[in-house]
């Protein structure tokens, strides 16, 4: 097989929880007297925590101390921690489940590859805890995306090359990152806009079929 290993992004392809960093971003904003809507929500997309913040300091007329910052941050991970607890299996797409369980039975590795520090409270959630073969998240690298850390830390746990893995992106950054590490991308949503992106897939569940034809020989 050309592909051995798929790492997933996990917040926009395994599950979705934009609205609940949206709603936690929210609160901070408001205390703070920042504008924050939607639109700028979506630029924090495949962003690290710290990251985030900061776009959302570019509208604030004062400085803040790096102290504060870190409160601000914190502040706003507790209450996204808070809002995850309404989080259940039921929010795994049986799409998501049947791709995943499929890609599994064909012998293909299967890991998380995101820059979440929540990345396993989310899975649990899930009921996905222990599940893929390798968790790689915003707790094990010094670089976020678009850096390529967090992939090539995948690769590694898997014990893969970056060239036998196939990174599954929603964000531009996470595209951007997984190109940086010499992988293939699968993008959804607005990452498929991502100049050279390998595939671009109207769903999760075109990925059985993309790793059949390169099974079969057709990407060799």
């Amino acid at each position: 097989m050309k592909y051995k290993a798929v790492i997933f992004d996990l917040d926009g392809v395994i599950c979705h929880t934009d609205e609940y960093h949206y709603q936690a971003w929210k609160e901070v904003a408001d205390k703070l007297a920042i504008p924050f809507d939607r639109k700028i929500n979506d630029h924090l997309r495949g962003v690290s925590r710290a990251e985030s913040f900061e776009i959302i300091l570019e509208r604030c007329e004062g400085i803040l101390s790096q102290e504060d910052k870190e409160l601000y941050i914190n502040e706003k991970n507790e209450i996204y921690k808070k809002l995850l607890q309404d989080m259940g299996p039921e929010n795994l797409t049986e799409e998501i489940r049947n791709t995943l369980e499929i890609l599994r039975r064909r012998g293909v590795k299967l890991a998380i590859g995101s820059s979440s520090k929540n990345a396993g409270f989310i899975l649990e959630r899930l009921g996905l805890g222990g599940y893929f073969d390798a968790v790689s998240d915003g707790n094990d690298i010094q670089r976020s995306k678009p850096a390529p850390d967090v992939f090539l830390r995948a690769a590694r746990l898997l014990g893969e090359s970056p060239a036998g893995c196939l990174v599954v992106e929603d964000a531009a950054a996470g595209v951007v990152a997984a190109q940086a590490g010499g992988m293939d991308c699968a993008a959804v949503g607005e990452a498929a806009r991502v100049p050279g992106v390998t595939y671009k897939l109207e769903h999760l569940a075109d990925l059985v079929a993309i790793l059949a034809f390169a099974t079969e020989g057709g990407l060799c």
